[in-house]
């Protein structure tokens, strides 16, 4: 057993491990870099006229990345510099570096950062943050220097400093030895099967305890090894476009890494239905746990596990096809049919059982199926001329390339307009870390502001402490890196302050013949203040809309869309694309709206009414398990369909579908009305409206009109005997169909997993209700709350 301290050591090792081979290849990068313009040879250094942007590129590339990520960076830097340079030769040739004046170079840099936003998202963002920079280093400078700019020559040298940083990527990645992503990916997914062994350890042993506080205990344990478990695969997802651009040496491995991570994914799912299951047994031992069952669940356990060895044995071939597990004896009687809703979360663990057991087994899946929206896409009626521009006018990545020239052209009119001579400083910040979805622009831009301080602040000590050894100071990065990869990686500082940081300390100390490094660490810091200033200026202009505002109308949509899954639920029937579309479209919502949740956290409140990120974040968990719920039903469906194909007949599920509409009307009423309300912004402002547009209701007298949408969420008692009426008419399909054994069993088993989603979404239901509640009594403290008359009272305006 491992005490506390050892265990905070053993949690430690990785994180200090990866931030040291991070640190060890950005400074291998950066000192290649070094090496060659400080001492390299004289024709050489001519050629890397920039020596400024080398770093950055590194920096861009490098930082943190493997060998994978390196070579797609290095990729996009080579796209990055067609793209730019040869326009630039152009544009210095036709209007002449001395006609440049400080409005015609922030305009040509505004036109040159527009073409290269225009295109679509398969151009990679670090390609399009290494033009951005080569457009400002190429303008800026070329109108600084004036007559003496060679129109082409100089866009030259800036795309050999920019190789310059690509090759020092490529040999930090392969020196001394190469950082593989596949490697990494390898090593991650042999942890992740042993995380997943041992939870599914824990769940079986929690499954078939003596007494409840065991039960518990290995529960408990189980919940807090998932929280490692979603990192695991999260780390193991960021790396699969890494993996993509590993070719010739590893070819062999690639199949096996992604094969790894896809079954990996696919079984994440069933064991945290185990995990939901144990939570809502009641007591233990369940009822339904004889010694056939408990021999049968450890049969599966070891069988699993028995998979994972091979797994983390290094067999490809035999992890692409996975052994039957023997569980014939994983049945049960048809006496053991559930009783009541208390016997419902026993069959929901054994569901979840046996749906592991056939995700570990099944082939991986080629290609998951094109949704909808994505079959409906590809079906480009032919538009003419005008419609066409006025669409693409219309489309979010126009709308983003505007902003990213108004940023730029801005930070270097305002830049130039301070200092000619260092005008570059002021567009260069916002260039390369240009980012192409929403984020939190002040909290952001204030953490690159700190960074860039922090770094120049070090560099000019730096320079300070070896002031004599100009050719050496360099050396005195090392320990900097190391420090900046600890701090990107940190909640206060996050990537935006660490390469902010990095790149703050790299200008200063891998630099020679600048000047006085207090003068050049002043304009620095001044610079990147009026292009941070000119960016968050844009952005705002753009997105107005407070993430706050933001968040409660992707709430409303992320409503809107699970009424819509509720509302097309069925059992053992309806369209496939629907009910595959309806939970995938409604994770995106999710997802979405967790990124607004986390931005409005963020963000500053000055005036406004304080985000209530606690309250969002209850709304945020509700809605995220309504969706698994969504997706068990999907399977419980599915196993339906598939147990009524193998007994060549079709099973009549039309003796449910009576209570199982009792419970759609209990629940989808409900969220039809927490979609509406969750948009009020003042209950005072409501009841004026409603006044002013029918002055004859009156609430107290009430003359109120009554809405259609009525909250249907009603007593435990009430929702426990519509779960026992499905149960006995489940039993009557089952018996009716004459399946006594192993097929009346799958049946039972998907039967009881509907049953126990049908009731978990009513029950989440009930906490989204307190949510709303307590959401709407934050945003109106001096209101009384009540659902229903404000459900009434938006549809009387709406009906005005």
């Amino acid at each position: 057993m491992l005490t506390p301290k050892l265990k905070l050591n053993h949690q430690l090792s990785p994180l200090w491990l990866s931030c040291l081979s991070a640190s060890f290849r950005t400074a291998v990068a950066c000192s290649i870099v070094a090496a060659a313009t400080l001492f390299g040879p004289a024709a050489l250094r001519r050629q890397v006229a920039f020596p400024a942007f080398s770093y950055v590129t590194v920096i861009l590339i490098v930082t943190g990345a493997a060998l994978g990520d390196t070579l797609r960076g290095c990729w996009d830097a080579v796209c990055a510099t067609f793209l730019t340079v040869i326009p630039a030769i152009l544009g210095l040739w036709a209007i002449g570096p001395s006609r440049l004046t400080t409005a015609v170079t922030s305009v040509v840099v505004g036109v040159a950062a527009f073409v290269v936003m225009v295109p679509d998202h398969r151009t990679h963002l670090v390609s399009k943050r290494i033009a951005l920079g080569q457009i400002v280093i190429i303008y800026v400078v070329a109108y600084d220097m004036g007559g003496e700019a060679d129109p082409v020559m100089h866009p030259v040298h800036v795309a050999a400093s920019t190789a310059i940083g690509v090759l020092a990527c490529v040999l930090a990645l392969l020196l001394p030895y190469p950082s593989l992503a596949t490697c990494q990916v390898k090593k991650k997914c042999k942890l992740y099967a042993d995380n997943a062994s041992e939870r599914l350890k824990l769940c079986v042993k929690a499954f078939c305890a003596e007494d409840t506080t065991t039960a518990q205990a290995f529960a408990s344990q189980a919940n807090s090894l998932s929280i490692n478990g979603t990192k695991l695969l999260n780390a193991i997802n960021s790396k699969k476009e890494s993996m993509k651009w590993e070719t010739l040496p590893i070819e062999f491995l690639k199949p096996y890494c992604m094969k790894t991570a896809e079954k990996l994914q696919a079984m994440e799912m069933p064991i945290q239905g185990l995990q939901i299951a144990l939570h809502h047994i009641h007591s233990f031992p369940p009822q339904i746990l004889d010694h056939d069952l408990k021999d049968s669940l450890h049969k599966l356990q070891q069988n699993i596990s028995l998979t994972f060895d091979q797994l983390k044995s290094c067999m490809p071939s035999d992890f692409a096809t996975f052994p039957e597990s023997n569980l014939e004896n994983l049945m049960l009687p048809l006496h053991s049919f559930p009783q009541t809703h208390k016997d419902l979360s026993s069959f929901f663990f054994l569901f979840c059982s046996k749906l592991l057991q056939r995700k570990m087994t099944e082939s991986s899946s080629a290609n998951p199926p094109a949704s909808s929206e994505e079959r409906s896409s590809k079906k480009n009626p032919e538009w003419n001329l005008f419609e066409w521009i006025g669409a693409f006018v219309r489309q979010r990545r126009f709308l983003l390339a505007l902003k990213c020239s108004l940023s730029v052209g801005f930070a270097v009119l305002f830049g130039l307009m301070y200092s000619k001579q260092n005008g570059i400083w002021s567009g260069l910040p916002v260039a390369i870390s240009f980012a192409a979805s929403r984020e939190a622009t002040i909290r952001v831009s204030n953490l690159k502001a700190q960074g860039t301080v922090l770094g120049t602040v070090y560099g000019v000590l730096g320079c300070f402490i070896l002031e004599r050894f100009v050719k050496i100071r360099f050396l005195i990065l090392l320990p900097w890196f190391i420090f900046c990869s600890l701090i990107r990686r940190s909640r206060m500082y996050g990537p935006a302050g660490g390469v902010s940081a990095v790149i703050g300390a790299v200008l200063v100390l891998g630099r020679e013949n600048f000047g006085s490094p207090k003068e050049f660490a002043i304009n620095r810091i001044v610079e990147a203040f009026i292009g941070l200033s000119c960016s968050i200026v844009v952005e705002h202009l753009f997105q107005p809309a407070r993430a706050s505002t933001l968040a409660k109308i992707q709430l409303s949509k992320t409503l809107r869309v699970l009424h819509e899954c509720v509302y097309t639920v069925s059992l053992g029937s309806g369209s496939k694309d629907c009910v595959r579309d309806g939970p995938m479209k409604l994770k995106a919502n999710v997802n979405e709206l967790r990124k607004f949740i986390q931005e409005a956290e963020m963000e500053p409140n000055f005036w406004f009414l304080p985000f209530h990120g606690v309250c969002y974040n209850k709304l945020l968990k509700t809605l995220s398990k309504m969706e698994g719920l969504l997706v068990f039903m999907n399977h419980a469906n599915e196993s339906l369909e598939q147990e009524s194909r193998q007994m060549g007949r079709n099973m009549r599920f039309k003796i449910l579908e009576g209570d199982v509409e009792l419970f759609k009307e209990m629940i989808h009423p409900s969220i039809k009305c927490f979609e509406r309300v969750v948009l009020v912004k003042s209950l005072n402002k409501l009841d004026k409206d409603l006044q002013k547009s029918d002055p004859s209701s009156d609430i107290e007298l009430g003359k109120l009109p009554i809405s259609p949408q009525k909250l249907n969420v009603n007593g435990e008692d009430e929702i426990d005997n519509m779960v026992n009426s499905y149960l006995e008419r489940s039993k009557e399909l089952v018996l009716g169909e004459g399946c006594e054994e192993v097929k009346g069993h799958e049946l039972v088993l998907s039967l009881s997993a509907f049953a126990f989603c049908l009731r978990g979404l009513v029950r989440e239901t009930k906490e989204m209700e307190k949510g709303v509640m307590e959401l709407l009594q934050w945003e109106n403290p001096s209101s009384h709350v009540n659902l229903h008359e404000i459900s009434c009272k938006i549809h009387a305006l709406c009906d005005i």
